[in-house]
């Protein structure tokens, strides 16, 4: 299978499944095989998929290291190679917010070095940063690309209205928000002014943490950070993944599993071009693959909606939740003090004690 689209105003040719690199920070999900990850990332290449996505904050550059590995030996205009920068990251494991020209520069050499390659073909600012020059940063990013490092540039983890002011100062062709059919928010301002403007979309978490995919039940535990996510608690816990699982007629319908379903839903809303799916073992890979080139019909797309659907009538609540700043960033949480999935001012939605490592 060799399915490839057009990303957007980057002109990048991509495969619709982007292979996420994310589960090689230890500190979110504990420990990972690496060579199970490489294997599973061979896999992944020999089965079409050519996009691989990470970042310097995974693993503090492990991440970027494995990728190094990854793609050694392989012909390197048949890998698209996403990554991003944001944490300056002290000697004293201090961490903190920077896209300074300064340490945006020094990021991206040691990034290339990583991986050894020349040049990177999407760089994405991870996270917006409140307190550095827009203009700066972006003629930083003009520099790089002038040079040769790399070949187009967008953000991850930005507000629509932040996207719109990037954008004023210079080609932010892409963009990498969290959405999952249980958090659609974004489809309310970002996903649309990204249509309008043709900016290229990457979702991230689209199984929703792992959630969507149809392996659980309600009653497990765990014990990465996921413990401390509501969506994975109690009743909440419990009823969205009988939602899921009632998922599963339907997707034999299709002959697919639920997570292909689910992958192809994902992938039918026009304003997303691509989905980024954390795989950490080779047998995660059939099911990533077989949701390219799939589809389904509008009545079954919005059976599947109904079934997560958070409005007045719907059996999966929302959360109440209140916007704080931290770090010139914005995480929410419940009146119970408890972290939750993000409000309109939050593209992401991990816990507030987490965004030092930004997702």
């Amino acid at each position: 299978m060799n399915d490839r689209i057009i990303f957007g105003a980057t002109g990048l040719e991509v495969s619709p499944i982007c292979f996420g690199t994310w589960q090689l920070s230890p500190r979110f999900w504990g420990e990972q095989s690496k060579t199970d990850i490489l294997e599973a990332m061979n896999v992944a290449y020999d089965a079409g998929i050519n996009f691989f996505d990470t970042a310097d904050a995974y693993g503090n550059g492990y991440a970027e290291t494995v990728i190094g590995e990854f793609l050694a030996g392989k012909p390197r205009d048949s890998v698209v190679i996403c990554t991003k920068v944001f944490k300056h990251a002290g000697p004293d494991g201090s961490r903190y917010p920077d896209l300074t020209p300064a340490h945006i520069l020094r990021r991206c050499d040691l990034q290339l070095k990583r991986m050894g390659i020349e040049t990177i073909d999407l760089y994405l600012l991870h996270c917006f940063d409140p307190i550095s020059s827009l203009p700066e940063v972006t003629q930083t990013l003009d520099s790089l690309k002038k040079k040769g490092k790399i070949r187009s540039y967008g953000v991850s983890n930005h507000t629509v209205e932040q996207l719109r002011a990037q954008r004023r100062f210079g080609a932010y062709d892409a963009v990498q928000p969290c959405y999952s059919l249980v958090d659609t928010r974004i489809e309310n301002d970002l996903l649309p002014y990204c249509q309008a403007e043709n900016v290229a979309v990457m979702v991230y978490s689209p199984m929703h943490k792992g959630l969507l995919t149809g392996k659980y039940t309600g009653t497990e535990t765990f014990s990465d950070f996921r413990k401390d996510l509501p969506d994975f608690q109690g009743e909440r816990f419990r009823t969205i993944a009988a939602q899921v699982r009632s998922l599963e007629p339907l997707a034999k319908k299709y002959e697919l599993s639920t997570y292909e379903l689910i992958l192809t839903a994902t992938l039918m809303h026009p304003g997303i071009h691509v989905a980024v799916v954390g795989i950490k073992n080779p047998a995660q890979i059939a099911e990533a693959v077989g949701a390219m080139g799939k589809t389904i019909s509008r009545q079954d797309y919005f059976a599947i909606r109904k079934a997560f659907a958070m409005d007045g009538t719907s059996k999966i609540k929302e959360l109440p939740i209140r916007e704080l700043p931290i770090e010139g960033l914005w995480a929410a949480r419940s009146d119970k003090g408890v972290t939750v999935r993000p409000s309109v001012r939050s593209p992401h939605g991990e816990p507030a004690d987490l965004l030092k490592e930004p997702r």
